[in-house]
């Protein structure tokens, strides 16, 4: 056990190192150097019993009074440290109240949202009217009472999203809507049907989530002629010139005939949309006399049209919400 010169030129180091930390960190590294389970302290309380009655006593006295002030005087230090460390950091953090405020800029409509507005602005112009319907959806809406077989691509797991152990999906078109006007109205009928559709799908020209227009008239005597104008309306007026169009012909499950439209861009045709003439299976399953109505329909893509118009070649940055891309539409 060493003597009382020993612990007193002990407890001055110790005390020394404290008051010399610079930092929180390095104090609590002499807290554990010197008071911790293997700290030197330590060692020289557990050292105690091997000494005789007379000597264990008083050797404990001052190894006791000695670790009580290395734990006052580290707490003490630890105050300084933690104060001197906000000064620093209330200093760096400071704010000149003197300068001028930003201000606030308006703000402005999302590209897609500008679109879908201009959009449905245009097809009101054309007499028809905006229907709504549900994103959860079961399988007779969006897959069946439009003519789409259990075997058909569109059904499979890696298409679409089902949810309620799949019972229920979330709607890939926004045709179920139209399902259930035509259920609940007899013709004429005029509609739109915009929304959010889900498909498993990601990359540079699709998303997971996206937005979609279609649109549905059934009357008597409608043919592909009235199709193919209405469409042609609504494309020149969209893009406020005159556009060159392409009808090619196509498959869909819920049209017959059905056809693909172009536009001609500065690369050549683009795809913009999707439609045909109702096909009569689909009149059928919702009670209209097929042999009396016809009709015809058509779908396209809100963001794809957006990336035409403002020359974005990258759906996800539409919703990637980078201000810098967003204040260009403000």
């Amino acid at each position: 056990m060493p003597t009382d010169p020993d612990l007193k030129k002990f407890a001055e180091s110790a005390f020394a190192a404290i008051e010399a930390a610079a930092d929180p960190q390095s104090l609590e590294a002499l807290r554990v150097r010197y008071l911790g389970k293997k700290g030197e302290l330590t060692a020289r309380l557990k050292r105690l019993g091997g000494l005789d009655p007379g000597r264990r006593k008083a050797a404990g006295e001052i190894l006791n009074r000695i670790k009580a002030e290395l734990n006052e005087r580290i707490a003490r230090r630890r105050s300084v440290l933690e104060e001197a460390a906000l000064e620093s950091r209330l200093d760096a953090e400071r704010i000149d109240v003197t300068l001028p405020a930003r201000g606030q800029r308006p703000g402005g409509i999302h590209p897609v949202t500008r679109t879908l507005e201009r959009m449905e602005a245009l097809f009101m112009q054309l007499g028809f009217e905006i229907s709504d319907g549900p994103e959860i959806e079961d399988s007779f809406y969006n897959f069946e009472a439009l003519n789409i077989p259990e075997d058909h691509p569109a059904r499979a797991m890696h298409d679409t999203f089902y949810v309620a152990g799949g019972k229920l999906l979330l709607r890939t078109h926004t045709s179920n809507v139209q399902i259930r006007v035509m259920q609940r109205r007899p013709p004429p009928l005029r509609i739109i049907s915009p929304g959010r559709v889900f498909r498993c799908d990601s990359d540079m020209t699709h998303a997971p989530m996206f937005h979609q227009i279609e649109g549905l008239l059934v009357d008597e005597g409608v043919g592909f002629a009235d199709l193919k104008g209405i469409l042609e309306d609504f494309v020149a007026n969209f893009f406020e010139r005159e556009v060159s169009l392409r009808f090619r012909p196509s498959y869909f499950p819920f049209t017959e005939p059905s056809a693909e439209v172009d536009i001609m861009g500065a690369n050549g045709w683009l795809e913009i949309l999707g439609c045909g003439m109702v096909h009569p299976r689909v009149l059928e399953n919702v009670g209209i006399d097929s042999e009396r109505f016809t009709g015809f329909a058509f779908g396209m893509g809100v963001e794809r049209l957006a990336m035409l118009k403002y020359g974005i070649d990258d759906i996800r940055m539409f919703f990637d919400n980078d201000l810098r891309f967003l204040r260009q539409f403000a």
